[in-house]
């Protein structure tokens, strides 16, 4: 068994951790940024695959790796973990739909509320102990699937017709571009960005350029949050305009918590 990951501001990496060592202690985590969890998959018969969800949807770095490795999950029995900030409907379904294409085997899916890392919308936010309850929870879960798991019962959750039209109308409908394409709408206040590099150090998509005291932008955003929630300055902002709370999950994790 080996995990396989692409995590944000830090949630679904908690909790692909969580699990396997819940479920295998010796099981490994890899993001997709390592290129050698492509090598782990071909060599492993299961895999854990988790991400978190957007708009009801996969993010585009996310489903661009499942595709462009098609060849690599035929026969693999994959259980996948979706994190969100909202039930998602079908957060699951949406790999699991791509997963079956490639010839993998979707033996069952987890839905874990986490708290939100959208840091530039005020909509979804909680106070520190909401989200530390939020966690606390998502561990009680995690613990539960896996003890079910190892009695052969596995989690079908956002897996199924009544999870797809829950996704497909709970956001997908009326944000069917968002995840789509990169995103390319990011922005630096200039008057608080001290170019030290460290968003361009993070970014998933080698998206950002600091040159001669200067930040770009290079157009290709998966709305993963790292350069926001990284940045020491709060200059960066993404979909909003104001950076309300940077959110890390260290930031939600009390001593005993932490890994």
């Amino acid at each position: 068994m080996v995990g396989v990951y692409f995590s944000g501001t830090g949630n679904t990496e908690y909790c692909i951790e969580k699990f396997l060592k819940a479920l295998d202690g010796e099981a490994e985590a890899l993001p997709i940024e390592n290129p050698a969890a492509i090598e782990a998959v071909k060599n492993a018969d299961e895999i854990v695959f988790a991400y978190p969800v957007y708009y009801s949807n996969l993010p585009k770095i996310v489903r661009d790796y499942i595709c462009n490795n098609a060849d690599i999950w035929r026969s693999k029995r994959v259980f996948i973990i979706a994190t969100m900030g909202l039930f998602s409907g079908d957060g699951t379904g949406c790999s699991a739909r791509l997963f079956k294409k490639y010839g993998a085997k979707v033996v069952g899916g987890l839905h874990l509320k986490m708290p939100d890392c959208i840091g530039d919308v005020k909509l979804l936010k909680k106070p520190l102990d909401k989200n530390r309850e939020l966690i606390k929870q998502a561990d009680d879960k995690i613990i539960k699937a896996a003890d079910k798991i190892k009695r052969g019962k596995y989690p079908k959750e956002g897996l199924g017709f009544f999870y797809h039209v829950a996704g497909l109308f709970g956001q997908r409908l009326y944000f069917p571009n968002k995840t789509k394409k990169y995103y390319d709408n990011v922005k630096a206040d200039g008057s608080k960005c001290v170019a030290c590099g460290l968003c361009a150090s993070v970014c998933p998509m080698k998206n950002i350029h600091v040159e001669s005291g200067k930040v770009t932008f290079n157009g290709k955003c998966t709305m993963c949050y790292r350069c926001f929630s990284n940045c020491p300055q709060k200059a960066i902002t993404i979909i909003g305009k104001q950076v309300y709370e940077q959110s890390k999950i260290e930031k939600y994790l009390d001593d005993e918590g932490k890994q």
